[in-house]
């Protein structure tokens, strides 16, 4: 039997939306609850990336997803709802894909709306919180506040996908991120990858002959 949890997930408008629907997704498979909002932007890069065009509906935004049954969809400006609160039994916030500007005002405490109100909430209980901004090049500023929050306790995760479990796929290129996330969320998914030496290919061990 699962144990189900909930989580607390926000789309804002960096690139990379994608990410953030197959989170939503294997969440909901692996029986967990999800509280979702999305801003705006969020909106308008899912039409641009994704060819889905939707209204500010949470409606129209839940009907994207499969075994629904336990998702959540707020408003972006309801400030009132259920991430909002610091009682709520939330286990943790991921704010996939996380722009800059989200990302700046969360780490300043500055709460525009539900997205950022959740993470900030997260980071006065305590709770994980995980930030994927999708962004390059990286100016100073945006280093600064990524360590800030790292220094607040935040987990900063960069949608950067790695190559050595050779992908074929963009779908391998996006499990590789959202594996990485459903892993600091402990959450047990097919699509995570656990590394292991390939021995049967490398035919030794490469410390056996003093690499590092």
């Amino acid at each position: 039997m699962t144990d189900s949890r909930a989580f607390a997930v926000g789309f804002s408008g960096g690139s990379g939306i994608v990410y953030g629907l197959r989170l939503v997704q294997e969440l909901l498979d692996a029986g967990h609850y999800v509280h979702l909002s999305a801003t705006g932007a969020a909106l308008r890069v899912l039409r641009h990336e994704e060819g889905v065009e939707i209204s500010e509906s949470p409606d129209e935004l839940a009907d994207l997803f499969e075994n629904r049954q336990r998702l959540s969809v707020y408003d972006r400006q309801a400030v009132e709802s259920t991430p909002a609160s610091g009682s709520a039994a939330i286990q943790a916030t991921v704010l996939v894909p996380c722009s800059m500007g989200t990302l700046a005002r969360v780490a300043h405490g500055f709460s525009s709306n539900l997205i950022e109100r959740s993470a900030d909430v997260a980071l006065k209980e305590d709770r994980p919180l995980i930030l994927v901004p999708r962004e390059t090049p990286l100016a100073e500023h945006h280093l600064e506040n990524m360590l800030k929050l790292r220094r607040m306790g935040a987990t900063i995760l960069p949608a950067m996908p790695g190559f050595y479990h050779r992908p074929s796929t963009m779908v391998d290129l996006v499990d590789f991120v959202v594996g990485k996330i459903l892993s600091r969320l402990e959450v047990d998914s097919p699509i995570r990858q656990r590394w292991s030496t390939p021995a049967s290919e490398l035919g030794v061990s490469p410390w056996d002959e003093g690499e590092v």
